[in-house]
């Protein structure tokens, strides 16, 4: 039995951005078979070490094993972040689907290549930078994914032993999955903001508009701006806003314990978060360009003012106060107030 594909299942083509995906991102490092199955162990043991004590150092409780942990290779986060995608996108893309234009036939099937090569080439050039990441939205609990080659590359870059550097992301990536799965609403709190996000698309402007917005941002030399910046509108905006400030919650959350139990588990903690960040800033101009227009140097600047809002308010109040924050969505900080804990 056949079933007919859903809107965001015909207008990208999946299959063909993992594809891409998987070329561009490459294979990594060359380890032995040895080495693989060493880091492999290494990082399901550092995940699991790592629940108790964020657990201990956060009071947030989340059962043990709730989401899986998976340890993959390049292509294994690319075909993830694929179905992932897939999710997120999903509302918008059933929106423009049952617009009163929608494309069919050839239009159809050339349209969801190009777009399926667009989404190959981001997933491409993220798949060969990222550590490790937690998935929310992959039904039911979400997962926590781990990318051991890229793990294993900036671990021989920045000489850190390996034993120390593997329990360091973990602690971070960890955390994600404790935030997720002892704070159930939140997976269901960012999925309607992307819905409201959708809610504020008109599809016969979408695009237009869009390309309009970005051409205009360029001609004025808008420095500084990604593509979703130019692209969105106003209202866009102020939802986006929104998001900004739960993920430099979540991000600088993270950041925070990562720093605070290191210390007292991993030996090298501070020589690696010294190399860590001083690898930040010898990316080359290209690298740099990418980051701009995809919004990654905002993700930079999240860690960074995440995490001093989460110690402006512990220093404060403690960790026990702060994790009101975690009661509801009401109680989440705006990004305004991420710039000035004061206020929340």
């Amino acid at each position: 039995m056949t079933t007919n594909p859903t809107p965001a299942e015909s207008m990208v083509d999946w299959d063909f951005a993992v594809s891409v995906g998987s070329r561009i991102a490459g294979e990594g490092p060359v380890v032995s078979r040895e080495e693989a199955d060493e880091a492999v162990a290494e990082l399901r043991a550092g995940a699991d070490r790592s629940t108790g004590l964020v657990r201990d150092f956060t009071g947030l409780v989340a059962d043990d094993h709730t989401a899986p942990v998976l340890v993959v290779d390049r292509p294994g986060w690319v075909r993830a972040n694929a179905e992932g995608f897939k999710v997120v996108i999903g509302p918008l893309v059933d929106k423009l689907a049952t617009s009163k234009k929608p494309p069919s036939g050839l239009a159809l099937k050339v349209g969801a290549r190009i777009t399926g090569a667009e989404v190959g080439g981001l997933l491409g050039f993220m798949g060969s930078k990222v550590l490790g990441q937690f998935d929310p939205f992959h039904a039911p609990d979400g997962r926590l994914l781990l990318v051991a080659p890229n793990i294993v590359h900036v671990e021989r870059e920045i000489g850190a032993d390996p034993t120390d550097f593997r329990l360091w992301v973990c602690l971070h990536e960890e955390t994600h999955r404790v935030q997720f799965t002892a704070v159930p609403w939140m997976r269901g709190h960012l999925f309607s903001e992307i819905e409201a996000i959708a809610a504020t698309v008109e599809p016969a402007s979408f695009l237009d508009d869009g390309l309009k917005r970005l051409a205009d941002g360029i001609k004025e030399g808008a420095r500084g701006a990604s593509l979703v910046d130019l692209m969105s509108t106003p209202a866009q905006r102020e939802i986006m806003d929104r998001v900004t400030g739960v993920m430099s919650l979540l991000e600088g959350h993270a950041d925070v314990v990562m720093d605070g139990v290191g210390p007292s588990v991993i030996p090298s903690v501070e020589a690696i978060r010294a190399s860590f960040n001083e690898r930040r800033k010898g990316i080359g101009t290209l690298d740099r360009v990418l980051r701009r227009l995809l919004g990654l140097d905002a993700k930079m600047a999240q860690y960074r003012d995440g995490a001093a809002f989460v110690r402006g308010v512990v220093d404060k109040v403690g960790m026990d106060e702060f994790n009101a924050v975690w009661e509801g969505p009401a109680n989440l900080p705006t990004k305004a107030e991420i710039a000035d804990p004061a206020a929340w």
